[in-house]
C-alpha cells in the first residue's frame, strides 16, 4: 500500500530529530527517551499481561477503574502507554499494584517491533482515537487480541480518514471488537471497515469523581472566603484572553475570584503574564502561594488538582470549547454537582454534553459577551447554581455502563486467546 509505504519511511526519518527537539521544549522527558523508540526500562512481569494505550491523561484517567477491574484477578498485570509528559507523571501517582506506565513508542516499525517483542502482551485495549498504522499493525502481526474501547470519532477525523480508505479500513479490521461511545460513532466506525461494533457509552462515565487532598482544599477555601468563584477548566491557547475578558466585565458586578486551570499547566508564566498585560493582579498555584483578598486571577497551574477547584466553585466553564478544539470532559465537573458552562465547540464529547445541557436546561455560550453573562446570573442566584449542578450529577450517573461492557469484552478475548 503507498500510503503506508510513504508513512513509515516518513516517520523513521522523521521521529529522532523530532523527538530530540520535543525533548528541549519539555514536551518529552529526556531520561525516558529510550522508550520512546522502543527500549523497555524493566522486565516483563511473570503472568498475564493487559496493555492499555491511550493518547494523554483524559484517556488515562477514563481507564483507571478498568485497570482496577481486571487486577482483580491477582495472576495479571497492565502496562499503560501514553505519549506525553502530564500523563507519565499522573499515572506515576495514580496507578495501583500491578500496573505501571511505559512511554508508547514512536510509530515506526522498528521501534514499535521493540516494544511488543519485549512486552509480549496478551490482549491490546486501545483506548478513543489511537489510530497509530504502525502500532495497530505489528500488534496484529504479532497476534495479539485488539479491541478499540471507549471508541470516538470525530467528525474531522472521519472526513480525514475517508480520503484513505483502504489504509482505514485495514486499520479498523484489524480489532475484534470496538466499543463506540454513542451512534453516530458506531456509524462512522462501521463505515470505515470497523468490526463487532458495539455501542457502549463513556467510560468516563463511570469513572469515580476526581479525587482531593482535603487539607489543600480547607485552605484554599480559607483563603478565598465568601467571594465567588468564576473557575474555567481546562483553557487552551487563545481562550484566556476571552475568559479574561468575561472576567473583566464580571468584576464590575461583584468582587470575584477567576480561577483559570490551564489544559497544560506548563502554560501558567505564559497565562500570568497575560494576565499581568491586562492589568490584573494574579498569583500562580507553582509557585505555593494562596490567593490573597487583592488577587484578580489565580492560575492554577499544577497538576492533578481539578478535583480541589471543581469542589469550590458552584459552576465552571469548560474550556478548549471557545476556541475550535472540540471542548474536555463535563462529567468531571458534574458528578461533583458542578454546574456546567460551554462554548460551542463540543464535538469530542457532543452525546454527553447534549444529554447534560438538556438536563440543565442552559450552558451552552456562543461569545465572551454571553459567558459574562451566564456567569453573573449564577452568581447573582445561588440556589439556581446548586440545582443546575444537582441536575448535572443526575444526568452523569445516567450515563453510565461503559465499564461493565468493556471488562466484558476483556475477559472474552483473554478466554478466546487462551483457548
Amino acid at each position: 500500500m503507498v500510503a503506508l509505504a510513504l508513512y513509515r519511511g516518513f516517520m523513521s526519518a522523521l521521529s529522532p530529530s523530532v523527538l530530540r527537539r520535543r525533548a528541549r521544549t519539555g514536551k518529552e522527558d529526556p531520561r525516558r527517551l529510550p522508550e520512546r523508540m522502543g527500549f523497555a526500562a524493566r522486565p516483563r512481569p511473570e503472568g498475564t499481561l493487559v496493555w492499555i494505550h491511550g493518547a494523554s491523561v483524559g484517556e488515562s484517567l477514563a481507564v483507571l477503574p478498568l485497570i482496577a477491574k481486571l487486577l482483580e484477578d491477582p495472576g495479571r498485570h497492565v502496562l499503560v502507554t501514553t505519549g506525553t509528559v502530564t500523563s507519565a507523571r499522573l499515572m506515576e501517582k495514580r496507578l495501583p499494584p500491578r500496573a505501571f506506565h511505559h512511554y508508547v513508542p514512536v510509530d515506526t516499525p522498528k521501534a514499535v517491533r521493540r516494544f511488543l517483542n519485549h512486552w509480549r502482551p496478551d490482549l491490546a485495549l486501545f483506548v478513543e482515537s489511537e489510530l497509530w498504522p504502525n502500532l495497530i499493525l505489528e500488534t496484529q502481526q504479532c497476534a495479539v487480541p485488539m479491541a478499540l474501547v471507549n471508541a470516538r470519532l470525530s467528525a474531522d477525523s472521519f472526513r480525514g480518514w475517508k480520503r484513505a480508505p483502504r489504509l482505514a479500513r485495514r486499520l479498523m479490521s484489524t480489532f475484534d471488537a470496538c466499543l463506540a461511545q454513542d451512534a453516530e460513532i458506531a456509524g462512522r466506525l462501521i463505515a470505515l471497515g470497523a468490526r463487532g461494533v458495539r455501542i457502549a457509552g463513556s467510560l468516563k462515565a463511570d469513572a469515580p469523581p476526581l479525587p482531593v487532598d482535603e487539607a489543600a482544599l480547607a485552605a484554599f477555601r480559607a483563603s478565598v472566603g465568601m467571594r465567588p468563584v468564576f473557575l474555567a477548566a481546562s483553557t487552551h491557547p487563545g481562550e484566556e484572553v476571552l475568559v479574561l475578558q468575561a472576567a473583566e466585565a464580571l468584576r464590575k458586578f461583584r468582587d470575584i475570584l477567576t480561577v483559570i486551570v490551564p489544559r497544560h499547566p506548563e502554560r501558567g508564566p505564559e497565562i500570568e503574564s497575560l494576565v499581568r498585560t491586562r492589568g490584573n493582579a494574579v498569583i500562580r498555584r507553582a509557585t505555593g502561594a494562596l490567593p490573597g483578598q487583592d488577587t484578580a486571577v489565580y492560575v492554577a497551574d499544577t497538576l492533578g488538582e481539578l478535583g480541589l477547584f471543581y469542589r469550590t466553585a458552584p459552576f465552571a466553564f469548560l474550556g478548549g470549547s471557545l476556541v475550535p478544539h472540540g471542548g474536555q470532559n463535563p462529567l468531571e465537573p458534574a458528578r461533583l454537582e458542578t454546574a456546567v458552562l460551554t462554548g460551542p465547540h463540543t464535538e469530542n464529547f457532543e452525546e454527553i454534553f447534549r444529554v447534560l445541557l438538556n438536563a440543565q436546561g442552559t450552558g451552552r455560550v456562543q461569545s465572551t459577551e454571553e459567558l459574562a453573562a451566564a456567569a453573573r446570573a449564577l452568581i447573582a442566584d445561588p440556589g439556581e447554581a446548586a440545582r443546575l449542578g444537582a441536575r448535572a450529577r443526575e444526568a452523569a450517573n445516567s450515563l453510565g455502563g461503559a465499564l461493565a461492557e468493556t471488562v466484558d469484552i476483556a475477559e472474552s478475548l483473554l478466554a478466546h486467546a487462551r483457548s
